[in-house]
């Protein structure tokens, strides 16, 4: 004689069937198996075949990572482009407390040669984001590869054409909010490294930091000529690394010192060395 359920557990029994159903109206002959199983297998099922992609992306961040990063190489840098800045104020800050939007119209030439420009080094480079290098609707705008049904990245319905509808894939974005920040993301690396500090080799404490192994600045300043794919890699795991908290902030330290021997060797602002002024 066991105890009644609750009515969450109720509750989540009967969302949880009415969800399997809505899926399984809904899903096409041909979808990916490990989507449908991760999904199913989920405390909340998610009823659309479109929330089973990103359900599936979101709970394998490293996977999206490495996909996204293959996917850029099979692209290629478009020829012509070099990574480089913005050098106005971002749109968000001219825009803060405004409605309107940023359009061609209201854009000066100066902001519209720097759409898609990120304004510090620390996001990655985008080529596909650029306006010169828009590969448009249907095409991802950060690997540039086409975009299939659900945010797939690979034509598994025998299509021929891309969604016109899209401009990211699915695993494409998971990967970009890695890149941007890692640290929301420290439970998963800390297993990747299993629970061992990356430099120490002491096992992670609660307050232990996720960390780039070669800096940021450090890519912007001495490595910004490598193709782009290669540049990808220092924005995810081959360069992140969890480490405790008394060891990151050594080396924090031990970089800033180089960093400010490095501006007093400079010449003094500008030099055209966005790291100089911005770490």
């Amino acid at each position: 004689m066991g105890k009644p359920p609750s009515a969450a557990s109720l509750w989540r029994e009967a969302r949880n069937a009415a969800a399997r159903a809505r899926l399984e109206r809904s899903l096409p002959v041909v979808f990916p198996l490990p989507v449908l199983r991760h999904a199913l297998s989920r405390p909340l099922v998610p009823p659309t075949p479109r929330l089973a992609v990103e359900s599936y992306w979101r709970h394998h961040i490293l996977r999206a990572d490495r996909l996204a990063r293959a996917l850029a190489a099979a692209s290629g840098q478009p020829e012509g482009w070099t990574w480089r800045l913005g050098t106005g104020t971002p749109p968000d800050a001219r825009r803060r407390g405004k409605a309107e939007d940023l359009t061609e119209e209201n854009l000066s030439e100066t902001a519209l040669a720097e759409k898609g420009l990120a304004f510090s080094f620390r996001v990655p480079p985008a080529p596909f984001r650029e306006a010169p290098y828009d590969r448009g609707k249907g095409h991802c705008c950060i690997c540039g590869q086409p975009v299939y049904r659900f945010g797939w990245h690979r034509d598994l319905w025998g299509t021929g054409a891309p969604n016109r509808k899209a401009a990211w894939h699915a695993a494409c974005v998971i990967a970009w909010k890695f890149w941007i920040a890692p640290a929301d993301h420290v439970k998963e690396l800390k297993r990747r490294q299993g629970h061992r500090c990356a430099q120490s080799g002491k096992r992670l404490l609660k307050t232990a930091e996720v960390d780039h192994r070669v800096p940021l600045y450090r890519i912007w300043r001495e490595e910004r000529a490598r193709p782009w794919p290669e540049l990808l890699g220092y924005w995810g795991l081959p360069n992140l690394q969890v480490v405790n908290r008394a060891i990151h902030a050594d080396k924090c330290a031990a970089e800033a010192g180089e960093r400010a021997s490095v501006r007093r060797r400079a010449a003094g602002p500008g030099t055209g060395d966005p790291a100089a002024g911005m770490e």
